[in-house]
């Protein structure tokens, strides 16, 4: 155990480096002047000629996308590195009670702000829209922390928290449909090819996450040992991201 602990340590700080290094050459390799999107509020606005309310718009700042890119990479880099220094001894007495807190809280920024990303992808820039698809996202992440802590001492698993999850994981993808259904049907145009493979990979690989925690609860093959499924998580984050954010860079950030 000891071995495979001390393989974890060290694995978790190359993927520290992994991912810094890519946040790094996001930044480095974008270009400042595409990638811009605006951030927009909705209202109600009285028309004095109708006498009536009608709906408005205004906007009220404008963000690069490769800001987001790079804050989700540096997120991950970050977790890994403290899970592998000063955190060590509390993440590894964790791991043998089947929990990461850390892996939770971890995802519920960086995924979040990943899906912000692809967001601003869809066309969706109205901050109330923008808050909802981050809280729901991040509040599917944390009943995947709910799911681990309530299960950590039971031996009959409860899987309501993880249908829960699933639920609020789901409803930002049917959002992004509506989005396009929008642009396809009334916008006379269609969003980028690249954007098509950002939905299918990300929300693919997403799905995984929740497959890899059926699999640790289910015991089945090398996922009877916690640790197994552990290494998974880490490598799935680090595809999931370098994924986007590569075919974020190549469809719009690209000089």
């Amino acid at each position: 155990m000891d071995k495979k602990l001390k393989n974890l340590r060290i694995f978790n700080l190359v993927m520290a480096v992994f991912h810094a290094v890519q946040g790094v050459l996001v930044l480095v390799l974008s270009d400042p002047d595409r990638g811009i999107v605006p951030i927009t509020i909705n209202f109600l606005s009285f028309d004095v000629e109708s006498q009536s309310l009608l709906s408005a718009t205004e906007q009220i700042t404008e963000v690069n996308i490769a800001w987001f890119v790079a804050i989700f990479f540096f997120m991950s880099a970050f977790a890994h590195l403290f899970i592998s220094t000063v955190y060590r001894k509390r993440y590894e007495k964790n791991l043998a009670f089947g929990i990461n807190k850390v892996r939770w809280y971890e995802y519920a920024l960086s995924a979040s702000v990943m899906m912000i990303a692809i967001s601003f992808l869809t066309g969706i820039y109205d901050l109330a829209s923008l808050v909802m698809i981050f809280s729901l996202d991040a509040l599917m992440n944390l009943l995947g922390l709910a799911m681990e802590v309530e299960n950590s001492k039971s031996k009959k698993v409860n899987w309501l928290t993880y249908y829960l999850g699933c639920l609020a994981g789901i409803i930002p993808w049917i959002v992004f449909g509506i989005y396009v259904y929008g642009i396809r049907e009334f916008g006379g145009g269609d969003i980028p090819t690249f954007v098509y493979w950002i939905y299918v990979s990300i929300f693919l690989f997403f799905n995984s996450f929740a497959v890899n925690m059926v699999l640790q609860y289910k015991k089945i093959g090398p996922w009877k040992d916690y640790l197994y499924g552990e290494k998974v998580y880490i490598i799935l984050s680090l595809v999931a991201k370098s994924l986007l954010a590569w075919q974020v860079f190549g469809g719009t950030l690209r000089p």
